[in-house]
């Protein structure tokens, strides 16, 4: 099984240069929960936003074009398929944690969304690439708390493939 696991705010934006535009601690916890059920695999930029690469208790895989990254704590790749390759005998979701380009490459792919939107606007220049809903159902939605550490509100939501 494939998945996603981002979060983005009401436009879409996921990233401005190279970091969440948002500090969101509920968010942190849904990502962790979800993305410890697996493997994560992710591009060599979101690795770098990472600030203390990799992901404990997860596989950590990054595609990558450069053949000179330096990450004894992951599995580096350097295409779909040396990723599926990598995974075909696990049991495990395989978690599409970002950016862009990997988002767009699983796109066909993936079974399961697991999204957060934060209900506010941010500046930045990174979106999440456009995503048919109407392939998807709705199963879980839960609204997120806020409070003195989650200022903004949110939502955490779970589609499945139809």
């Amino acid at each position: 099984m494939i998945t996603f696991v981002w979060a983005e705010d009401e436009n879409g934006l996921i990233g401005s240069k190279g970091n969440l535009p948002w500090h969101l601690p509920a968010d942190m916890q849904f990502f962790k929960k979800v993305t410890l059920t697996g493997d994560v695999v992710m591009g060599r930029k979101t690795l770098e936003s990472i600030p203390n690469p990799p992901l404990k208790n997860r596989k950590n895989i990054v595609l990558t074009s450069k053949h000179d990254l330096d990450f004894k704590e992951g599995v580096i790749c350097h295409s779909k398929k040396e990723i599926m390759e990598e995974v075909k005998h696990s049991k495990k979701p395989l978690h599409v944690i970002g950016g862009v380009s990997l988002f767009k490459l699983f796109i066909d792919d993936v079974d399961m969304l697991y999204r957060t939107v934060i209900h506010d606007s941010f500046e930045g220049e990174t979106y999440m690439p456009e995503i048919d809903y109407s392939e998807f159902e709705l199963i879980e939605e839960e609204e997120g708390t806020v409070d003195v550490k989650n200022k903004y509100p949110h939502t955490f939501q779970i589609f499945k493939r139809k």
